[in-house]
């Protein structure tokens, strides 16, 4: 079981445009609306894998409600807390060179009573569960100390534990050190306060974010896949070139088949290159689409594994 939870999940509102352009206009070749969040996306990429899965949210308001409405259609149970104001709604552009500009409200302001009821059907929800996914944004009112807490909650479970988070969350919640964390290179370079532009800049953050917690860091890099800081050295996982269409969702697939994997077989690297397959595979695909098993596993024999010298 492949628990994930979505703080701050938001109705997704995609418009793919024919190009983007600075102070000209793009004409809108399609639209159209999901259930947006980092921990869903990747509790609807390992149902598509097979993978058994709850997904944990907030839901509040009539946004909400057309929330749970997205997710009933979506095949994998879920538990929606409800929360007195409405959850966020956003915007995202693409065009069809990749283009892609992500504009996202700051979320829904939560009570300490909220919170509280949140932290408890994630406490209930580690019962049985192997990993516990913690993704994306805080809302206002969750301290930055939210993910910390419920990573040594999953340990004292013997719940194995991936954070995906940015800011003070990430960095308080490296600090209680999860199994896993999984920034992308702008969220690594904040944490680090540093510049990372170099394939030898990447190699170096990866292993000190991992020094900083971590017992694992895999840090995402889009179309160049991934660094993987483990307790045996420091490898990339280098995909193949590919016609990417849209990235939007790839790191939440890397992060989802990654854990997936290691529920199959606990093999980290293995789980490096499925995971660099998986967010390969989805970037060739147009909005907010997933790879299936057949399509990611076509990219993982390509996925080339280069130990870092």
């Amino acid at each position: 079981m492949i628990v994930t939870l979505t703080a701050n999940p938001a109705i997704d509102r995609i418009l793919s445009v024919d190009r983007l352009a600075f102070e000209d206009r793009a004409y809108i070749n399609s639209s159209r609306e999901s259930a947006g969040g980092r921990g869903i996306n990747a509790s609807h990429v390992v149902h598509s894998f097979g993978g058994e899965t709850l997904a944990i949210l907030i839901s509040g308001g009539a946004t909400g409600k057309r929330l749970e409405e997205h997710l009933r259609g979506y095949g994998f149970p879920f538990r929606a807390v409800p929360v007195q104001n409405r959850i966020r709604t956003n915007l995202t552009i693409t065009d069809k060179q990749g283009l892609t500009v992500n504009l996202n409200e700051a979320g829904p302001v939560l009570t300490k009573t909220e919170v509280s009821r949140l932290e408890k059907v994630v406490r209930e929800a580690l019962e049985g569960a192997d990993w516990l996914l913690l993704c994306g944004s805080l809302p206002p009112g969750v301290p930055t100390s939210f993910y910390a807490r419920l990573i040594a909650l999953a340990r004292a479970r013997r719940v194995k534990t991936m954070l995906h988070a940015d800011g003070n969350a990430l960095r308080e919640g490296i600090e209680a050190k999860p199994t896993l964390a999984t920034p992308n290179q702008p969220e690594a370079a904040r944490l680090l306060s540093r510049t990372l532009l170099t394939r030898t800049h990447y190699l170096e953050a990866a292993a000190e974010i991992r020094g900083m917690g971590p017992e694992t860091v895999v840090l995402s890099l889009g179309s160049r896949g991934a660094v993987g800081a483990f307790a045996t050295g420091t490898v990339e996982a280098i995909p193949p070139r590919v016609d990417a269409v849209s990235p939007i969702g790839a790191g939440d697939a890397l992060m989802a088949v990654y854990a997936w994997a290691m529920t199959r077989k606990p093999d980290p690297v293995d789980a490096l290159r499925w995971g660099v397959a998986a967010g390969t595979a989805s970037a060739r695909l147009p909005g907010m689409s997933f790879a299936n098993v057949a399509q990611t596993r076509e990219i993982y024999r390509q996925v080339e594994i280069r130990k870092a010298e």
